[in-house]
């Protein structure tokens, strides 16, 4: 007798142009810049991860999405890349380090302050 879960539909997997403009647009910023969060304004998880940074005093490059065309786009390159396409995605010196409860969590235990000493 199978699950509930195991009977449900799976997505099928996106096809990603990793190619393509806004993949280029992704990648620079993420390059380019010490902090990057992609956020959505309204999200209080996004809230949470930007909050953190703000206790630093560090200003992080945030890519808020919904106020952006290509938002559904630029969140299947971020699964792409991050394996997962929820917001917000935190980067620091281009390595991922995670969402809102994971930034959060460095902040708490003292981690995501070493990145800037």
């Amino acid at each position: 007798m199978g699950s509930i879960i195991s009977a449900l539909p799976r997505k099928s997997p996106i096809n990603v142009n990793m190619t393509s403009p806004q993949a280029d647009m992704v990648r620079d910023i993420i390059g380019s810049n010490k902090v990057v969060i992609f956020s959505k304004s309204y999200c209080p998880y996004c809230t949470m991860a930007k909050e953190q940074f703000r206790k630093l005093s560090i200003a992080a490059h945030v890519v808020e999405l919904d106020s952006r065309n290509d938002a559904e786009e630029i969140q299947n390159i971020l699964e792409e890349i991050t394996g997962c396409r929820t917001v917000p995605r935190c980067f620091i010196n281009g390595k991922f380090i995670g969402g809102g409860t994971d930034v959060k969590k460095m902040y708490e235990q003292g981690t995501l302050q070493k990145f800037f000493t």
